[in-house]
């Protein structure tokens, strides 16, 4: 599992170094596709329920589940990545929001808040602590600390031979509560944070989830093993960040 994570964090490098104003969602889409297939593992949101593209692509107000498309990315946009890849019968999960050109400083600070309040729950995320933990560990942090939006009705799942599984993982809880974290799980922990309301809206095509309030929103995600020394973080968004510092076009978030 941890060399299809890499894979996945591999390939948000590769539209690291791609994304620039006037590239197009469809465009990096079909790169990562080819990236993919070329390390001899399938894209895995590709045919899942259906899904179209191999890449979650998520601009500003969208929260997730963006479909690509071919309208150009412009200065300032916040742009959510999800990309999953299945190889040798697992699969591997993570997410990265990018910001495009110059971005205002509210939705800077948004990112930072969220990848931290990522960092917050893996580190609730340790054998015998339950799910609430980490929930209440991430929504303490963006919620409580920041008065940003938590989603609710789209939350972290186990992971491995399967894209989606037990138990579900929300980003928001009460400490003690829910499933039991045992040594061995893979757990996919991604906070969906709102700069504004937590409320979103499900769009017509069945997929593309906006805030209801239109405001920009980011996503962070990690697959993460639980072992009896402490979480092991499977994916590297380190892979990501150096690609970052290589383009003059994104801006690294702190």
């Amino acid at each position: 599992m941890r060399e299809c994570n890499v894979l996945v964090c591999e390939t948000h490098a590769l539209i690291a170094s791609l994304l620039k104003p006037g590239i197009t969602g469809q465009e990096l889409d079909k790169a990562a596709e080819q990236f993919i297939r070329d390390h001899q593992a399938e894209p895995g949101f590709k045919g899942y329920q259906n899904f179209p593209a191999t890449l979650c692509i998520s601009p500003n107000e969208q929260v997730v589940h963006g479909i690509p498309n071919d309208v150009p990315f412009k200065d300032g946009d916040v742009i959510s990545f999800d990309c999953g890849v299945l190889k040798n019968g697992f699969y591997g999960d993570a997410a990265y929001t990018f910001l495009l050109g110059e971005v205002d400083p509210e939705a800077v600070m948004l990112c930072q808040v969220t990848k931290e309040s990522l960092n917050r729950g893996i580190q609730a995320a340790r054998v015998g602590n339950k799910v609430g933990d980490i929930g209440f560990a991430i929504q303490n942090f963006a919620e409580r600390e920041h008065g940003y939006g938590v989603v609710r009705e789209l939350v972290g799942h186990g992971v491995g031979r399967n894209l989606h599984e037990p138990p579900e993982v929300p980003n928001f809880g009460r400490r003690g509560k829910g499933t039991r974290l045992k040594a061995g799980m893979v757990l996919a922990i991604e906070p969906m944070i709102n700069l504004g309301t937590r409320r979103i809206k499900q769009h017509k095509d069945g997929w593309t989830v906006t805030t209801k309030d239109r405001k920009v929103s980011a996503h962070y995600e990690h697959s993460v093993h639980i072992t009896k020394k402490g979480p092991d973080i499977l994916s590297d968004h380190d892979i990501i960040e150096q690609a970052i510092k290589s383009n003059d076009n994104i801006m690294q978030v702190g």
